[in-house]
């Protein structure tokens, strides 16, 4: 008898894990496979950074960045460097539109940050805004802020390469 309670608190813990591992494998699918909302994913970035002082916060980043090139050399320029970044494809939006969403998923589970890219005149040159978000969870532990800061680090050397 004593044996048989054991079996049966062996096969309801294995069952168990089971149903546990099956749970977060459908996690980590959907995560993965959720189509994403453009109507809320692709919008303006807020406001609140400067040159000078980028908004660095628990779930994303906002930079600011100055430059000599002008709005349309600028728009190129980011491509470049944007698109040469691992898992990251466009989204939505336009240079035409002024603002372009791209998505940078995590290597090892696929967790999608989305960042929205506007490039305005600003005087001779460019101003661009960039604004990198997590969609799941509340920290992304720094991951946004430091993407964009080698953004616009890599931007700063081609805009004085000319």
């Amino acid at each position: 008898m004593e044996q048989e309670g054991k079996g049966m608190i062996r096969k309801t813990a294995i069952n168990t894990a089971w149903l546990l591992l099956m749970i977060a494998l459908s996690g980590l699918v959907y995560i993965r496979l959720a189509p994403d909302d453009i109507a809320q994913l692709h919008v303006a970035p807020p406001t609140g950074a400067t040159p000078d002082a980028p908004v660095i916060e628990q779930g994303g980043a906002l930079f600011v960045a100055d430059f000599k090139a002008p709005p349309q050399q600028m728009w190129h320029m980011l491509q470049q460097v944007i698109l040469l970044t691992p898992r990251t494809k466009y989204l939505a939006g336009s240079a035409e539109e002024g603002m372009i969403t791209y998505v940078t998923r995590s290597l090892v589970f696929g967790f999608p940050d989305y960042t929205t890219v506007t490039v305005e005149p600003n005087g001779q040159g460019s101003r661009v805004t960039l604004f990198g978000r997590l969609r799941y969870g509340r920290s992304d532990f720094g991951v946004n802020a430091k993407r964009l800061r080698g953004w616009v680090e890599a931007l700063e050397t081609l805009d004085q390469a000319g």
